[in-house]
């Protein structure tokens, strides 16, 4: 099985906010997948992961969260995409799209 999940997370709170900038929480959420060693790609609006099962990347919400738990309110959004059998879509899925093209897409 393979679970793509694409997520946003950032706080709303005043306490943690710095103007429009959120992206010392973001960094903080960055580090922690980055260390997790699943494949991930970031993105301007969000961060994609590749993870083995549900579970795991549901755990990865859920530890997102506690890097911003001193926050009173926290945004989220999430999407998945479950796939039995496959795994390494992450690239695969833009690799087949340019496969089609005859050329690379920025990405």
């Amino acid at each position: 099985m393979s679970v793509l999940l694409e997520f946003a997370m950032f706080p709303t709170s005043d306490e943690c906010r710095e103007g429009a900038s959120v992206s010392s929480y973001v960094s903080r959420i960055i580090d922690m997948i980055d260390q997790s060693g699943l494949p991930y790609q970031l993105t301007p609006m969000g961060t994609i992961i590749e993870a083995p099962s549900l579970r795991e990347a549901l755990e990865v919400v859920a530890q997102a969260y506690e890097r911003l738990g001193e926050c009173e309110r926290v945004y989220s959004s999430l999407k998945l995409d479950i796939r039995k059998g496959k795994i390494g879509r992450l690239k695969g899925k833009i690799a087949s799209v340019e496969e089609k093209l005859g050329r690379a897409v920025a990405h």
